[in-house]
């Protein structure tokens, strides 16, 4: 067999394992586009399922692929990746997924892939070889994404409150309970045009890598993108029952007007991130606006200590992931 035939073999290994890790990212994170949804009654969880996953794949019409740019050309200096690199970060974030998944906790896929990248990369030619400003606009957003959840969730709690203060209960869930279904579609819409462009983008950082793709060119090759959008459309429809019931419920008792807030102040933050090609986490997002939405009725509404814990998690992701890479970028340079 001649080296291109392995090379070409590897890259398809490798792009295989990358549609796995997309799978498990919309099957990890499931939870971010239904758990409201469910909790409040508005869907049966095989319906919220499909609900998401169709929104999941719509996104591939509605979003520029911002950041599969930032993912694919702006964290790792160019002539750095190579297929060990690519093999690392992902068997670093699917790890990191598996385990978070496993013990319920709503972790995020997102940084769990840049954690892998950036471990990897490290492990291959230290810290010098990432490019700054992709990593620090991708770590501040750790923090802005669920602070912005949080801010316009519970604003938008305090607004909806005062705009139906005179409706009865009664008549509130029920007009909440139909517009719940709007602000879970553009939940889901933002859910799919943010993920699925991270796994877009580490396929394309691998062609770039290895010359089936050219540097210069404005967009990976459409069946990357459309293989994407697919593998994390179909991760959702299987779902991830743990951590929905850690995010539907487990937080904080949502109402269809709650989930109405949270859904709809996450989507905005998402929608923004989006366009300016941040990848941010879907996870972080929807946490901060589910606590928001809780906070804005009264602190003690909020299970604080529940919320720590996913903070606990959203610490450890980056180097959890960084450092399973890195062995797994070790151990790939002993099979191929």
């Amino acid at each position: 067999m001649t080296t291109m035939q392995v090379s070409l073999w590897v890259i398809v290994l490798l792009v295989a394992l990358a549609l796995v890790f997309d799978f498990m990212n919309g099957f990890h994170d499931a939870a971010n586009s239904i758990a409201t949804v469910v909790s409040t009654g508005v869907l049966k969880p095989g319906q919220a399922v499909l609900f998401a996953a169709v929104f999941n794949f719509v996104a591939i019409f509605v979003f520029h692929l911002s950041v599969a740019a930032t993912v694919g050309k702006g964290i790792v200096q160019p002539g750095v990746v190579d297929t060990h690199v690519v093999f690392g970060a992902l068997i670093g974030a699917i790890t990191w997924n598996f385990i978070t998944w496993y013990y319920g906790i709503p972790s995020s896929s997102s940084h769990a892939l840049i954690g892998g990248i950036v471990g990897a990369v490290i492990a291959k030619a230290g810290s010098g070889s990432l490019i700054a400003t992709g990593i620090w606009k991708t770590v501040a957003f750790i923090f802005v994404s669920p602070f912005l959840g949080f801010m316009l969730g519970s604003l938008m709690m305090v607004l909806v409150a005062w705009t139906f203060r005179r409706a009865t209960p009664s008549r509130v869930d029920s007009w909440f309970r139909r517009l719940q279904l709007v602000s879970a579609g553009a939940y889901s819409l933002g859910h799919g045009g943010n993920d699925a462009q991270k796994t877009i983008g580490i396929i394309w950082m691998l062609l770039i890598a290895t010359g089936y793709s050219a540097a210069g060119a404005d967009s990976p090759p459409m069946w990357t993108i459309i293989s994407c959008y697919a593998a994390i459309a179909a991760g959702t429809l299987f779902g991830g029952w743990r951590i929905v019931k850690t995010m539907g419920q487990r937080i904080t008792k949502l109402k269809p007007v709650g989930g109405f807030c949270a859904e709809t102040g996450g989507a905005i933050t998402l929608f923004l991130a989006t366009g300016l090609g941040i990848p941010v986490s879907t996870t972080h997002t929807i946490t901060g606006a589910i606590v928001g939405v809780g906070a804005s009725r009264r602190a003690s509404a909020v299970r604080w200590g529940v919320a720590g814990n996913i903070i606990w998690a959203w610490i450890f992701t980056i180097p959890a992931s960084a450092f399973v890479a890195a062995f797994a970028y070790w151990v790939s340079l002993q099979i191929f």
